[in-house]
């Protein structure tokens, strides 16, 4: 076994690979980009190099600044982790000519199964069945229009050299065709440096089933079972479960059957993900599944294969590499329980799901499940990188137990000023239709306004009411906590001005606040307890609540407790995974409703200018897009908010901007 391992990746990624590695004794070598100077995973790893600037394809992507910290730092092993160089044949290569350990599959099978319209070739030749499609080599925008309609839309566009969702689009009708193409073409030049794409016929209740192989030098290839991946959002999956609801032991048979004919197909060894799609319109069939692609690399979503198997993938990757057989014969791997894993993204799925950038000023997330991330106090959530923040994974005797305990943990997260999905993960997990196991990749899509349009809880408002009340009567001063947020209770015996009493209650008084920019009030009556209030919402809505420093506890038949904390001098409340700020209103004037868009297409985030499909003097329909901004590996389309004409366009193709700053201004048709 080698004894010094490189991880050529960064975030949770590495950091996942550097706990196996500890517990082998195996010594641990990162390398960094300039804006992850101070990430987790540098401080993590036993010695870490700087390879460059902060975008990644002047660092992480570099093959040469990777391959020449690995023999600085004298690193026997190489492990490329997941993304970024993992599914590189050339860099493959370049780590064996150089005497040092591949952590990864062979160059040949990566090379095979890289590109999708080649792998799916493969299969056919393998037996393998697959999506009727398109792989030919003729790129002509002609060719691909004419192959769209013969194949019949709804199509999917993917880019050949895709991975994530990156490069990919469902076109539904032909007028949309050229936009996708080109939106694909751009990502896959943009993701991968391949502009080429493939056709596949959408079906229109997919699920997505992906079987875990793993191949080693002896010539072994298992399966570790199948996982379910099909939450989905924008074709980036949400949350993950193994084993697959609703499949039955003759389809597990058929399904893993044909992964391993795949991985025999390319000699493979090490980890790798077979990926099929499955027509879900009346349940898992085995002639109703047909292989997508490869991942010739470990997944993100790996975790709850570990799980329900008792396996470590990461030290399987180490002992496969070092030349040793598979530790376990097929027969021995069975499944035990049902894991799922969450993916906890900076964005705000009130916002369109936009991403959310700046430092994790406060974080907690729960302690009694695993957590996979990169991240911790003070961490940085950069433009330049993938928005997850951790990965949530639990495991349970039954699918119903697991949804329940994933939920709750979801619930149980604190972020903030970063924007997290949290309360949107666990609205999905709470989901009745997805409780019943009736998903496909389609769901979130369907769902989306219950999803996401929750509203504020009368919790929430009661919490900042009751806590702008209690601040103006016991005169709180706030101590922040260097951990995240929790300040010094100024009710404690210990706490200056020691316990707040009162002899009698008080009467009620009005209390304003804006939460999260929202009006809200109640009448507001202070208890006989200096901690305590009773706050009516009006409408039925009241309860009382305890409130002291870092926790608030409402109750009236039941108790639900509330998270508080100041973070940089701002109260938050946090509930059921969201975050909601607050404040006092001070004037007797109402607040104004949100006014009417002026026409100004503002950049949501800093990125590049991708594509200005409109110019200054063209008419366009309300959504119609006006530029394209890519920011965070994904692209994003201002849209036209009224019909209306474009008044101009700021910026060109290939700008950087700021977020915030006015892209084009559209005035309304008279």
């Amino acid at each position: 076994m080698f004894k010094s391992v490189l991880v050529a990746n960064r975030g949770e990624i590495a950091c996942r690979v550097f706990r196996t590695a500890r517990a082998m004794g195996i010594r641990t070598i990162a390398v960094y980009s300039e804006a992850d100077a101070d990430a987790l995973h540098v401080r993590e790893a036993d010695e870490a190099v700087l390879i460059g600037p902060a975008a990644a394809r002047e660092s992480y992507l570099v093959a040469e600044k990777v391959l020449q910290a690995a023999k600085d730092t004298g690193a026997e092993a190489i492990h490329p982790g997941y993304g970024f160089l993992s599914e590189n044949a050339d860099f493959a290569e370049a780590v064996a000519a150089a005497g040092i350990v591949w952590i990864g599959p062979r160059p040949d099978s990566i090379r095979a199964m890289g590109l999708k319209d080649a792998a799916k070739k493969l299969m056919i030749e393998a037996g393998v069945p697959v999506t009727p499609g398109y792989q030919g080599e003729d790129q002509s925008t002609e060719t691909l229009t004419a192959e769209a309609a013969r194949i019949g839309y709804p199509v999917l566009i993917k880019a050949v050299a895709g991975g994530g969702g990156k490069g990919m689009k469902l076109v539904e009708k032909a007028e949309d065709f050229a936009a996708g193409l080109a939106s694909a073409q751009r990502e896959g030049q943009s993701s991968f440096g391949d502009p080429r794409v493939l056709i596949e016929s959408y079906i229109t209740r997919p699920r997505h089933i992906e079987v875990q192989v793993f191949g080693d030098s002896h010539g072994t290839v298992v399966h570790l079972n199948e996982r379910d991946c099909s939450l989905q959002r924008r074709h980036q999956k949400v949350i993950e479960e193994a084993p697959a609801p609703g499949m039955d032991a003759a389809t597990r048979q058929a399904v893993t059957a044909a992964a391993v004919r795949a991985a025999r197909a390319v000699n493979y060894q090490g980890a790798g993900t077979i990926e099929f799609i499955a027509d879900a319109s009346d349940g898992l069939k085995a002639d109703r599944i047909w292989f997508m692609e490869m991942n010739t690399r470990l997944q993100v979503e790996h975790p709850v294969t570990e799980a329900i198997t008792g396996v470590d993938l990461v030290e399987w990757q180490f002992r496969v590499a070092a030349g040793e057989p598979i530790p376990l014969k097929q027969d021995e791997i069975g499944i035990n329980g049902w894991a799922m894993e969450a993916r906890l993204y900076a964005e705000d799925p009130a916002n369109g799901f936009l991403p959310s950038i700046g430092t994790l000023e406060h974080i907690r997330l729960p302690d009694d499940i695993r957590v996979d991330t990169g991240v911790t106090w003070g961490s940085e959530v950069s433009q330049f990188y993938d928005p997850m923040i951790a990965k949530l994974i639990v495991h349970a005797d039954t699918r119903e137990e697991a949804a329940a305990r994933l939920a709750q943990a979801c619930g149980e997260v604190e972020v903030w000023p970063v924007r997290a999905n949290a309360g949107f993960l666990k609205r999905c997990l709470e989901h009745p239709r997805f409780v019943a196991g009736d998903v496909d990749t389609a769901f979130i899509g369907a769902e989306e306004e219950a999803l996401t349009g929750s509203g504020m809880p009368a919790e929430v408002a009661v919490a900042a009411l009751a806590t702008l009340a209690s601040e103006a009567h016991h005169a709180v001063e706030w101590v922040s906590d260097p951990l995240p947020g929790r300040g010094v209770n100024p009710w404690s015996p210990t706490a200056q001005g020691a316990w707040g009493f009162r002899l009698n209650g008080g009467a009620p008084a009005p209390q304003r606040a804006r939460v999260n920019g929202h009006p809200v009030q109640g009448a507001v009556r202070p208890g006989q307890h200096g901690s305590y209030f009773d706050v009516d919402l009006g409408g039925g809505d009241a309860l009382g609540a305890y409130v002291l420093t870092g926790d608030i506890s409402l109750f009236r038949n039941e108790v639900r407790d509330l998270d508080m904390a100041r973070v940089v001098d701002e109260p938050v409340v946090f509930f059921n995974g969201e975050a909601w700020t607050f404040e006092p209103v001070r004037h007797s004037g109402g607040a104004s409703g949100d006014p009417a868009s002026d026409g100004a297409l503002r950049a949501p985030m800093p990125g590049k200018i991708v594509a200005a499909p409109a110019k200054a003097g063209d008419a366009v329909a309300k959504g119609a897009p006006v530029v394209v901004l890519e920011a965070m590996k994904m692209e994003h389309a201002l849209t036209a908010p009224f019909d209306g004409v474009v008044e101009s366009v700021s910026v060109s193709v290939g700008d950087q901007v700021a977020d915030g700053v006015v892209l084009a201004v559209v005035t309304p048709t008279a």
